[in-house]
């Protein structure tokens, strides 16, 4: 399998921006490892760094509309039919959805720093008929850190860019905590606002 997803990857790779983008909007490989590849090239003068960051926000925000979409047009219905085609299961809708109710529209920026509830957290909102331009200004704002991030760390490891995972390891929990504290804010500051 490892061989299979990293041939994946170099195929990608062949198309520059084009292929960052790609590798993002497909979701075969995780963001971290097409984005700590993406680093590498950077390092290696293939492409640079601002259209790498420009190529991972677009193809980042179009994997998370078409789950948008999907939750919009299918609802959960189909998803949990056909969400194991994209490697989205009944527990990750379970959790996604338990944080889009408790906390809302801002959840879509906060949980794209958390593993589980990242990518399946697009599928609520778009069940729950969220505005897409205000999906589409969360998801950015949140995807385009993550894509400096990770090809930041690409470009330091360089061709030690596959221990990207390990790496970025000690600074996930941080992400996670400032993410979770930031939904919590953002949900007081809502029920502040709804109770007055």
């Amino acid at each position: 399998m490892k061989e299979f997803i990293f041939s994946i990857l170099y195929w990608l790779a062949d198309l520059g921006y084009i292929g960052i983008a790609l590798g993002l909007m497909i979701e075969i490989i995780p963001s971290e490892i097409v984005l700590g590849y993406g680093g590498y090239m950077i390092s290696q003068g293939t492409i640079n760094f601002v259209g790498a960051v420009i190529a991972g926000t677009i193809g980042g925000t179009l994997a998370q509309l078409f789950l948008y979409w999907a939750g919009y047009y299918g609802g959960r219905p189909f998803l949990e039919k056909y969400g194991k085609f994209i490697f989205i299961h009944k527990k990750h809708l379970d959790v996604a959805e338990d944080w889009f109710k408790k906390y809302g529209n801002g959840v879509i920026f906060t949980a794209r720093f958390i593993p589980v509830a990242r990518h399946a957290i697009s599928i609520p909102a778009g069940i729950a008929k969220m505005p897409a331009s205000k999906f589409i200004i969360y998801t950015v704002a949140a995807i385009i850190p993550w894509t400096i991030f990770f090809l930041y760390l690409g470009l330091i490891l360089g061709e030690n860019w596959a221990e990207i995972k390990k790496v970025a390891g000690p600074y996930i929990l941080p992400m996670v905590v400032i993410a979770t504290v930031l939904a919590v804010i953002y949900f007081l500051i809502n029920q502040k606002r709804k109770s007055s």
